[in-house]
């Protein structure tokens, strides 16, 4: 069987390249339905993109790649088509959209761009073997226990990176890419939680509070949780893709909260109520239970010297912490790095010295933040991709 264009990886990218190709257009995958991330992604409403992306919120060892693809398939045009389509949506925080109902709604609305452009979707099917031919690609895959070959004249790459591999993750595309030369950049867990091997806050599983963290290259100010094995929350994950081992991250408890100015006034009121008292007012209890053991806090608030309220703000705003690791592809919702920016056209996503082989979504070293950067990279790729293989 032939095919103009054959793309490995029935998901965000996948599915968003395979209504832009035109021609003969077959989409494979070896998960049993189609959209399996989308599926799970916002807690099943699917944060689908972020009014305010652009390139400043993503990482790559060359910032400016994605530019091209997100300039010419903005967050406005896929919100657009998610409008003709009828599907009610709604900002929750930070510019993230998400649907009002369910992701599967979105999942819906691909398949259904799909077919109305023509193109076909096999799952449950997986690749077993792939060449190169002169006039395109040559694949050999089993299609439920039905072995086919299959050729096409554009192969596209859309199978994402090595993240949550209960959903079927793997390296397969990092796999194909090295065996037609490309290059890889780094890979590592990003947007993950954080461990810790002793077990630290354990006894804070659960406790959450706006927190602002760092690293000595960036600041995110988002939530915090504890849980059994570490740290997590928006902003935990945000600052896990600039992390690396070994390295300390400070926490500041207090970032938007003038807790100076409040205990002094609780102090000029009396403040005969025990300092820990009157932090739980504006900090978790259980946290601050936490924090007295490692942080001086004892006595009444009425005992405090300025001198003293100041030490312990200082405490509060600048907590120093070593994590051991992070939770690993297991839990983290998008891959870092990938296939090597520099071996493909930023235009077209088709790689330089491989004519019709594409590559685009997670599989490239382009990673969003959290909010819904990562699925419009995923529709910007997919479409600069797919626009590409029908202009030629």
């Amino acid at each position: 069987m032939s095919y103009d264009t054959i793309i490995l990886g029935a998901g965000a990218a996948g599915m968003m390249c395979a209504i832009h190709c035109g021609g003969r257009v077959l989409v494979i995958d070896h998960a049993k339905a189609a959209g399996e991330k989308i599926r799970i992604s916002g807690g099943g409403r699917c944060n689908f993109t972020n009014m305010y992306a652009g390139p400043g919120n993503f990482l790559s060892q060359n910032p400016h790649f994605c530019k091209s693809a997100l300039a010419r398939y903005t967050q406005w045009d896929f919100v657009d088509l998610v409008g003709r389509h009828g599907i009610a949506w709604h900002e929750k925080t930070l510019g993230q959209l998400f649907c009002d109902g369910s992701s599967k709604q979105i999942i819906q609305m691909l398949l259904d761009e799909m077919a109305r452009n023509g193109a076909e979707l096999w799952v449950r099917t997986e690749l077993k073997d792939l060449h190169k031919t002169e006039t395109g690609f040559a694949l050999e895959v089993d299609r439920e226990g039905q072995r086919l070959s299959l050729t096409c004249t554009n192969l596209v790459l859309a199978t994402g990176g090595k993240s949550i591999p209960k959903m079927g993750a793997t390296g397969l595309a990092y796999d194909i890419a090295r065996q037609f030369g490309l290059r890889m950049t780094e890979t590592r867990a990003a947007l993950v939680p954080f461990t810790f091997s002793d077990g630290k806050f354990k006894d804070l599983s659960g406790v959450s509070l706006p927190a602002r963290l760092s690293n000595n290259r960036t600041t995110f100010n988002e939530a915090l949780l504890f849980t059994h094995r570490g740290l997590s929350g928006p902003s935990v994950l945000q600052l896990s893709s600039y992390w690396r081992e070994g390295e300390t991250i400070r926490v500041n408890l207090i970032p938007d909260l003038p807790l100076f100015d409040l205990l002094r006034d609780q102090r000029q009121c009396g403040g005969r109520k025990a300092l820990t008292t009157e932090l739980a007012r504006h900090l978790p209890t259980r946290l601050v239970e936490y924090l007295s053991q490692h942080i001086p806090m004892q006595g009444n608030l009425a005992d405090q010297s300025d001198a003293a309220l100041t030490e312990l703000i200082a405490a509060l705003s600048d907590w120093p912490l070593s994590p051991s690791g992070t939770e690993g592809y297991r839990t983290a919702e998008v891959t870092l790095g990938g296939i090597d920016t520099d071996d493909l056209s930023s235009k077209t996503m088709e790689a330089r010295d491989v004519p019709g082989l594409y590559a685009i979504g997670e599989a490239v070293d382009v990673t969003g933040w959290l909010g819904g950067y990562n699925f419009q990279w995923a529709w910007s790729s997919g479409h600069a991709a797919g626009t590409a293989i029908a202009t030629r």
